[in-house]
Parts: C-alpha cells; sequence; structure tokens
C-alpha cells in the first residue's frame, strides 16, 4: 500500500460485529446462568468460571480496541481469550467427568443439531436444553413408540433424573459453542498474524509515512 494512501491508524474496534465476540459473549451469558443454578456460589469454580468466561470476551474487544495501535497487542490479547475460553473448557469437562454425567463425542449429532440452530441469547440455548433433554427422556422410556409415555412425561420422569439430564445438556451445549468460539478464534489469530507478517504494525507504518513524506514534501 502505499504511503500516501495508507492511514496511519487504521479502522479499528468494530469487535461487536466479530462472530467469535457474538459466540463468546453467548458463552459467557450461558456460564453465568449455568453457573448460578448448578454451582455454589461457595465453591471456587463458581467465580473462576465465570471470570474465565468474561476474560474471553472482554479481551477479544480490548484486543480489536487497540489494533490501531498495536498488532502485537491485539493478538496477545486475543490470545488471552483463546487462552481463557481453553480453562474455560476444562472446567465444564470437569463438571462432566465429577459427577459421572457423560461428555458427548465432538461428532455427536447433538451438538451440530444445537450448532445448526443458530442460538443467539442464552434463553435460546435454555430453550433447546429443556426441548432436547425432553427427547432424550422419552427416548429412555420408549416414548418415541408410546403416545401414553408422551402424554404422561411430566409423571413418568422423576424430578432428579430430569435435572441430571438438563446437566448433562446444559454443560455438553456450553462446550460445543466453547468449541465454536475457539475455532474462530484460532482462525483469527492466523489471520492476525498473516497481516502483521506482511504489513507489520504501527511502527511499521509510522516509518513508511515518515518515509514518504520525505520523499514528497
Amino acid at each position: 500500500m502505499d504511503g500516501m494512501d495508507e492511514p496511519l491508524i487504521p479502522k479499528h474496534g468494530g469487535y461487536r460485529n466479530l462472530k467469535s465476540y457474538q459466540v463468546a459473549q453467548l458463552v459467557f451469558d450461558l456460564t453465568v446462568r449455568f453457573c448460578n443454578k448448578y454451582i455454589s456460589r461457595k465453591d471456587r469454580t463458581h467465580d473462576q468460571m465465570v471470570q474465565a468466561a468474561r476474560s474471553g470476551y472482554q479481551n477479544i474487544a480490548e484486543g480489536s480496541q487497540v489494533s490501531g495501535t498495536s498488532k502485537k497487542l491485539e493478538m496477545n490479547l486475543t490470545n488471552v481469550a483463546r487462552a481463557s475460553l481453553e480453562e474455560l473448557r476444562g472446567d465444564y469437562e470437569g463438571f462432566l467427568r465429577t459427577r459421572g454425567l457423560p461428555q458427548w463425542d465432538r461428532n455427536d449429532p447433538r451438538r451440530q443439531h444445537l450448532i445448526d440452530s443458530r442460538p443467539k441469547t442464552a434463553d435460546d440455548v435454555a430453550r433447546w436444553v429443556k426441548d432436547m433433554s425432553g427427547r432424550s427422556g422419552l427416548c429412555g422410556q420408549g416414548g418415541r413408540d408410546n403416545p401414553t409415555a408422551t402424554q404422561s412425561m411430566s409423571s413418568t420422569l422423576s424430578t432428579s433424573s430430569t435435572d441430571t439430564l438438563y446437566r448433562e445438556y446444559s454443560a455438553n451445549a456450553a462446550l460445543a459453542l466453547i468449541a465454536v468460539a475457539c475455532a474462530l478464534l484460532d482462525r483469527q489469530l492466523r489471520s492476525l498474524a498473516v497481516t502483521f507478517e506482511t504489513e507489520g504494525g504501527f511502527s511499521e507504518r509510522l516509518h513508511r509515512h515518515r518515509t514518504n513524506k520525505r520523499s514528497n514534501p
């Protein structure tokens, strides 16, 4: 790019339009709801999970804001966001493992079903969990081919078994969305690295501007 046409401080911010930010923010909202419902506030894991989720989307925003003057810092903050979500992934996996609940395989069709439903809010995810766990409970009792079982779901499914399904589906739904956010951030980091390698950062732009100004007084 010609030094006269290249802006010294390029357009930056706009993080709310980043898909990685949108999904990471959804993960945060979902995690707050999940922790408040299933993890005691006295348990340190509660605050750790919420803070990890917050770090995920907030560092994407901060990285976007500083991108105009520091590509290195943008990459660093984006990487912090990625690491925070990886930490959060471990906490959800630990929740399932320590409670004897199954962690869905990455190729489990339920994960793709959630992703394909394109949830925008924690309420969207909650509705998906309620619907899918209800289907699972019915199928477990032969409800798919039994209209009577369908009509009496509330009476045949115990409160404890329904709650267990909700825990399983909620945690696995969060893991599916975390996987999406991490994949988006991996792609974002690769793109940032290529841009930095080919165009440099603020220091390189400043040098080009100064050089061009001396050449074209």
